[in-house]
Parts: structure tokens; sequence; C-alpha cells
């Protein structure tokens, strides 16, 4: 297969990438798959890439974030972080969150402060959400394991035979840009909207109710039989029968005199109810009752509903919850709720079961926003076991003493070991996906470069730059990486973006850590569009956001971020 076909293929799966229609994980293993095939790769190079050290210590590195996360340490001094001036709060906020980001992994960061920052009366959510998840991208990014896109950097870079990456190899760039960032986004996010709580609270008023009266044909039979679960654009959720919640609602539920029916979907299709006789609307009143009712949850990025409909993965039987209502950004959806494909950070609005948290895919599904149901927490003693535990690990890597990935590996045994996390836990939040995007990913940049589709882009550039010099191409790598990063997913920038620095830094018979560098920043620096990166998505719906939202605030800190990348690399790295 010549240089060109393939550098074809790979035009055709970032077109596919962007348009979003596919997974990553399914488009990556595909083109990995289809080059063994096709002879570009050999079958072994395909099985070595998901051997690859640094790929299994992200993984194992993540298995370890899951006991972290449970840690009620966030929860104890949030409410202190936010009190005071706005932007005082927001300092703070977003100082705690990138110091955390820096070892933890900043899903998990982000995560655990999304419910807090949501529920606090202090500040509008909306003011806070966006600065926490930028502070996440900062603080990442001066740590080898502050954010995966390092580490999937570090896997290509000890699949092309390099040394590994250290563990603070990135800090002398990573730190003064992350400082320049913060100081940068304290004042573009006073350009982001005040949505206050009442505002937020009367987005969400869109319940119908209707009244079974006296008489009516439907007194007797059950929800089936009165084919009231299939209406045009409405939804039933709830029965509500003396002052009695009934929920989630079963098809063989029969009717009484008195009860009243609880719909969501689309409440301005009213006229569907008009057909029953014997039903009489009267409104949306039942809020209040209810209110204890309601849990308000963010689709992860782990979670198997992305791209999928309710009535495709039988919500109810899944969770023990209807949908009351989905939210993306600013906006409620509507129209039939079963018939709407979902996407990680949609904001729902859930009526659910009393068992509802004891179902053993909430964590890997769902971001609880509610603060009614929490959660398992880990006690004091297990807190200080695991973060000490995490802080030997890493200090104990830093100084050369033990491996990253032993270090893991032990600490991961002794996680299980005093029961911290189980085996059923780490089946549930086993990051399969992210483990073909990365294994697959390898293998396509091999099929890149042994094609001699890397080397044809190389020289393209050296072409192009040939009047600049290395500087120049330096320069060029990094826009290539974050024109990508804007536009897919930060793993994916890297990965399409790393064989083409690494021959680029070939052909101009330079250092390749320049480059290396180009590539990891440039794969982080998504600010100005939700869909780039994981914590983005998980801020939108939550603080009812635009688009445009994330321009206004992302723009000054990408041009910031830009500009200490560029000057500060090449004074740290030299070509």
């Amino acid at each position: 297969m010549s240089a060109y076909l393939v550098l074809a293929s790979i035009g055709a799966l970032l077109a596919l990438l962007i348009q979003g229609r596919f997974s990553p994980a399914v488009l990556f293993t595909s083109w990995a798959v289809g080059y063994v095939l096709l002879g570009v790769v050999e079958q072994q190079a395909l099985l070595g890439s998901f051997s690859n050290p640094a790929l299994i210590t992200l993984l194992v590195l993540l298995l370890v974030s899951l006991a972290l996360e449970r840690s009620p340490l966030l929860d104890r001094f949030s409410d202190a972080l936010l009190k005071g001036r706005e932007s005082l709060a927001s300092l703070r906020l977003m100082g705690v969150t990138a110091t955390l980001s820096a070892f933890l992994n900043n899903t998990a960061v982000v995560g655990s402060l999304l419910g807090v920052i949501s529920r606090q009366r202090y500040i509008p959510a909306s003011r806070l959400l966006i600065p926490l998840s930028y502070a996440s991208i900062f603080g990442g990014v001066t740590t080898l394991i502050g954010t995966s896109t390092n580490l999937v950097v570090n896997s290509f870079v000890v699949n092309a035979g390099l040394p590994p990456l250290g563990m603070f190899q990135f800090a002398a760039v990573g730190v003064p840009v992350a400082a320049l960032c913060l100081l940068g986004l304290l004042f573009s996010a006073r350009l982001l909207p005040r949505h206050s709580m009442q505002d937020r609270e009367a987005a969400q008023a869109y319940f119908l109710e209707a009244q079974v009266m006296q008489g009516s044909p439907l007194i007797g039979r059950s929800i089936e039989a009165n084919q009231l679960r299939s209406l045009d654009g409405l939804f039933l959720l709830e029965l509500v029968r003396q002052e009695r919640l009934l929920s989630p609602v079963s098809p063989d539920e029969i009717l009484l005199e008195g009860d009243i029916l609880v719909f969501t979907g689309e409440v301005e299709k009213v006229q569907a109810l008009q057909r029953f006789a014997g039903l009489q609307v009267f409104g949306a009143q039942a809020d209040d009752l209810l209110a204890s009712n309601l849990v308000e949850v963010v689709i992860s990025n782990e979670s198997e509903l992305a791209k999928r409909t309710l009535r495709e993965v039988d919500f109810r039987t899944m969770f023990n919850a209807g949908v009351v209502g989905i939210r993306r950004g600013q906006r409620r959806l509507t129209g039939q709720l079963g018939q709407i494909p979902l996407k990680v950070g949609d904001s729902l609005l859930l009526a659910v079961g009393a068992d509802f948290m004891q179902h053993r895919n909430i964590d890997r599904n769902f971001h609880v926003l509610n603060g009614t149901l929490q959660r398992p927490k880990l006690s004091n003693r297990q807190s200080l076991f695991a973060f000490t535990g995490f802080g030997a690990v890493i200090g104990l890597a830093a100084l050369g003493l033990v491996p990253l990935l032993n270090g893991l590996l032990i600490l991961l045994a002794a996680l299980l070991l005093s029961r911290i996390l189980t085996l059923s836990e780490l089946r549930r939040r086993f990051p399969f996906e992210l483990m073909l995007i990365i294994g697959s990913a390898l293998t396509v940049a091999k099929a890149l470069e042994s094609s001699g589709g890397a080397q044809l882009v190389a020289d393209t550039m050296r072409t192009l730059f040939d009047g600049y010099g290395v500087y120049g191409a330096f320069i060029g790598v990094f826009l290539i990486t974050l024109v990508l990063t804007e536009t897919v997913t930060n793993n994916a920038a890297a990965a399409l973006a790393f064989p083409i620095g690494l021959s680029t830094a070939q052909a101009f018979g330079a250092e390749p850590m320049p480059f290396i560098m180009a590539v990891a920043f440039g794969a982080s620096a998504c600010f100005m569009v939700p869909f780039g990166y994981q914590t983005h998505l998980m801020v939108y719906s939550p603080g009812r956001y635009r688009m445009l939202d994330y321009l206004k605030a992302g723009l000054p800190v990408s041009l910031l971020y830009s500009a200490g990348v560029l000057i500060l690399v090449p004074l740290v790295f030299p070509f």
C-alpha cells in the first residue's frame, strides 16, 4: 500500500472523527485491523502495541484513581473554597484544581467537584465550571501522569524506541504556562454568563399532570392496556396515588380513580391526552411533590449510553429510573425522549426508584450532581492509606528508585487486598475504549511510518517552512496538533500528530524532544470548543453554556497558552 493511499486513508479517518458518527475506539480499531489485513503492518506490531508499557501504565493509573476519586477530602473543604469574593473564590478553586490535576486524573478531579459546585449557592455555577475544566488542563500538563494525553504521547515515545519521558520532564514548561494561563483565565472568566439559581430551577419545570376522574373507562385497566406508554411526544413517568409516589411505573399497574399521571417530554403536545375519556389535565404542578425524588446527572465519558437512545438501552430496567428531561448546554432538548440520541456531557433529570444508587453501573455512566444521593465514600483511614500509597509511588518513581508501573501495580494489589477496590468495580470501570484507541493508534502510527506517509508529510513540512528553519517547523507541528485537538479528541490528536512531529524532527536533523513536547502540549490545547476534551463536555450542560461561551473564555487562554509553549519549549529543550 503506497504512502499516498495511507495518507488518503488517514484523511478519511480524520473526516469520520470530525463527523462524530462513530466513536474513536471503533474507527481506530477498524483502521488498525485494516492495515494488518492489507499487509501495511505486521500482526506482531498490532499485538505489540497493546503491550506497550506506557499504555499499561496509563490503564493501571486510571484503575488506581477509582479509589482516590472516592475520597471525601474534596467535599470537606469545598465549602470554604467557594466562600468570599467571586474572584478570590475562583482563583482558589482553579489553584486547587490545577494542583490536584497534576497528580490525579483530571476527569476524576472535575467529576468530584462538579456536584459540589452545582449545589453551592454562593456563586453561579456558570461562572466556575469552565474555569474548573480549564484549570484541570493547566495542572495536567505539568507532569507525566497529570493527563492521559501525556501518557499517550509517552507510549508513542516508547514505541519509537526513544527513552521514556520523566515524571516531571514537563514541569519546566508546564508550571510557568499554567501560572500564566490561570491569571489570564481569571480575567476571561468575567465574560462567562451569570445564570442565577432561580433561572436554573425554572428551566427544569417541565412536568405535565393528568388525573383519572370518577367513571373513567381507564379505571381497572393496566397502563399497557390503556396505551399510555407510547404517546406522541409524551412519556408516562410516574404515578401519584394518595400522595404515594410510584416510580418507575410498571406497564402492569392497574389504574384507580384519583390517580395522578405525571408525563414528560413535549409538554406542548397535551392534545395527545385528549383522546382518553375521564383523564383531566390540570397543569404542571407536580414539581413540589416530585422534588425529593429527582436526581440530576451528567453522562460520563465512560458511559455506554453515548450515541444511543433511551429505548435502545431500556433505561428503566438498567437504572430503575425514568428520564424527566434532557438538556444539552443551555437548551433542553424536546421530542420523544426515547428517540433522542444521547451524548457525553448531556444533563439528565431523573425520577429514581428507591434503589437507584445501589445499581452497580451508576459510577460508570453518570456524574451525580444531586446532593441527596451520595455514592459510598472512603473512610478517613482508607483515604489516608490510598493517598499515602499513591504519594509514595509518585515519589519513588520521581527519584528513579521504583519504576512507575511497578509501583502502581503494587498499590493496585494493596487496594484490592484491603478491599478499598473490588474486582467487580475494576471490571465495571475498566477503560476498554481508551485501551482500544491508544493500542490501535500506535498501530496506525506504525502504518504511517512504515509506508513512508509520515516522511512524505515531513518533507512537505520542510518545504513549507524551509525559509523559517527548524523553529518554523516546530511552530507548524504545534499548530497542526492544536487544530486537530480542537477538531477531534485530544488523544486522537496526539495519535495523528506524533508521527508527523517525529518525522519532521528527523527531516531537519533536529533533536526530537522539542517536537514531542509540541505534540504533547498541543494535544492538550483545547479551549475554544467543548467537544475536544472530556472535562469540557462534563461541565457543558450543568453550566448551561453555549458554544460562544467557550470561545469567549477560551480564546485569550489559548493565545497565552500557545505563546508560553512556543517560547519556553525551545529554551528548555534546544533543537
